[in-house]
């Protein structure tokens, strides 16, 4: 028997001939669902841990835009969050003037998994466990609430300590429901020092974790600059038609975020100029708008990039390098997410913009530290492309543009130099005309790079003045009315040979043009200060007669 004959000759067990009359049905044991899946959640949920401050954040605004919906609060009235970190007792408390919750939903709510009452609608969090996001990073996670015309305080506390003692336990003990049974206790409570309607939440004994940037206020503030819903800063000039353009489409929040009682409120750290070292800045030129389609054919997101210079890579510590996405004008991963977008990923960080996702079916995933892969995604990445090859394009214009630049200027510069040396004179008449040819091809450099079709118009406008002066300061310094008297012309022909061949080495072996032309301007003035004294030295001399 063949091989083809005799794979023939074996039933095929998923062939519907051949198939178990038996019908499927669900396991009789009980499920297990273990302690293990908290840690999950929790303390194994985040990488960075500022994103606690991202969470409890999203979760104001959310509460915030509610509230608004609801009557709550005015839309003049701003939708405040309050941080207050304390470094002496270890302890952050984040307060937002929401709907709170009921004392009805609030035990429920805050202490089941998973189990979001926002899926489904346009709120940014939705999969019910940001609130857990405090648990690995403190001793004690509290939460309390007042909604409207309630008189009393809900607090709600997660014991943490007993939390990692459980999770470090080898026991087979404590399913996930009874270890939350466990940790959580809720109560009742008259606290006067509250406002009428509110949520929040206190992490007592915060950890150490890493530098500390849990209790850092300054750390804390840059971050949620960058990734939370915050207004753009007055002094911003496009952030009115930014916001503008967002405004019809995007739930922006602009929520008043102050840290320890601060003055003045989080801004986005967009300005008109980035700083690109101790005393360099660069400018925003321009604001370009854009739409994205979604597979359907409706508005995917709407985005925004700032135009500059490109003349180099934004530092990391001016907060808003690279090309970044959003949904909710929440910040989801970080500026080098799209990186790979770029022909060469480290014109990403050359780039400042925004992407701003409003199609439902493009959704972050559980650590929003990008987005759940699907067809929809791919349809904005294959948009963003062409977007991203121009700001590549745009940076090496502008490199190629500074190369050429630095060139007119070693140009300019060996011209007006190398005239200066030709009248400075004490140069042999073959090195004088050596020189000379050096200036004209100097020269031709310079005009070179101003017909060169890589620099803007306004900048070859601005080279074509520059060479133009250059050359009147050059036919100055080299005119026949202009030239001075040779030094070196009192000397004797082998004198003078011997010195002026001296003074061609001099410039010819010297990697330094302006130190080798001091070192002869110090030289020819000292022959000449001596040669002027030589006749009076020999009238004293003169015998009387």
């Amino acid at each position: 028997m063949t091989d083809k004959a005799l794979l023939r000759a074996v039933p095929d067990p998923l062939s519907s001939r051949n198939a178990d009359k038996a019908t499927w049905s669900p396991p009789t044991q009980d499920i297990v669902i273990g302690k293990d899946v908290l840690e999950l959640l929790s303390t194994s949920m985040y990488v960075d841990s500022l994103t606690i401050y991202r969470e409890y954040t999203q979760n104001a605004a959310d509460a915030i835009d509610q509230a608004r919906e609801q009557g709550l609060l005015r839309q003049s009235e701003a939708g405040r969050v309050d941080i207050q970190i304390d470094v002496a007792s270890r302890s952050i408390r984040i307060r937002d003037n929401g709907t709170g919750i009921p004392w009805r939903h609030f035990a429920e709510r805050l202490s089941n998994l998973g189990a979001s009452t926002k899926r489904g609608t346009r709120a940014r969090g939705f999969r019910g466990v940001g609130r857990l996001a405090g648990l690995g990073y403190c001793q004690e996670l509290i939460f309390r609430s007042r909604a409207a015309e309630e008189s009393l305080v809900s607090e709600l506390r997660w014991d943490c300590r007993a939390l990692k003692t459980a999770l470090r336990s080898t026991g087979q003990g404590h399913h996930l429901a009874a270890l939350v049974q466990d940790l959580v206790s809720v109560r009742r409570t008259s606290l006067q020092a509250y406002p009428d309607r509110f949520f929040e939440v206190e992490l007592r004994g915060v950890v150490r974790h890493r530098d500390d940037r849990l209790l850092n206020p300054v750390a804390v503030g840059d971050y949620l600059a960058q990734v939370a819903p915050v207004p753009f800063a007055p002094e911003f000039k496009f952030g009115v038609d930014i916001a503008a353009a967002l405004r019809p489409h995007v739930r922006l929040g602009d929520l008043e975020i102050r840290i320890n009682a601060a003055d003045d409120p989080l801004y986005r750290p967009h300005r008109d100029q980035i700083p690109l070292g101790e005393r360099e800045m660069e400018s925003m030129t321009d604001l370009e708008l854009f739409e994205l389609t979604s597979v359907d054919g409706g508005v995917a997101a709407v985005g925004w990039i700032l135009h500059h210079g490109y003349t180099g890579a934004i530092p990391a510590g001016a907060l808003i390098k690279g090309l970044r996405l959003r949904t909710g004008n929440m910040q989801i991963g970080d500026h080098a997410l799209l990186e790979d977008l770029f022909p060469e990923p480290r014109f990403n960080g050359w780039a400042v913009g925004e992407v701003h996702i409003l199609d439902s079916k493009v959704l972050p995933n559980g650590r929003r530290d990008h987005f759940e892969q699907s067809v929809h995604f791919d349809n904005l990445l294959n948009q963003l492309a062409p977007t991203a090859r121009e700001i590549a394009r745009r940076c090496r214009q502008s490199s190629i543009g500074r190369k050429w630049l630095r060139e007119f200027e070693l140009h300019k510069s060996a011209a007006l130099e190398t005239a200066r040396i030709i009248k400075r004179g004490g140069l042999s008449r073959a090195a004088r005309q050596a020189h000379a040819d050096s200036v004209a091809k100097s020269v031709k450099g310079m005009q070179k790079v101003v017909n060169t079709r890589f620099l803007g118009d306004d900048t070859r406008a601005e080279l074509k003045t520059q060479a133009e002066a250059a050359e009147a300061r050059i036919q100055k310094l080299l005119g026949a009315d202009a030239r001075e008297q040779d030094p070196l012309s009192r000397f004797k022909p082998q004198i003078r040979t011997a010195y002026q061949h001296l003074i061609s080495m001099i410039y010819d072996c010297s990697t330094n043009r302006s130190a080798a032309s001091s070192l002869v301007d110090k030289i020819l003035t000292r022959l000449t200060t001596e040669s002027n004294s030589e006749p009076s030295k020999a009238k004293r001399r003169r015998p009387a007669k």
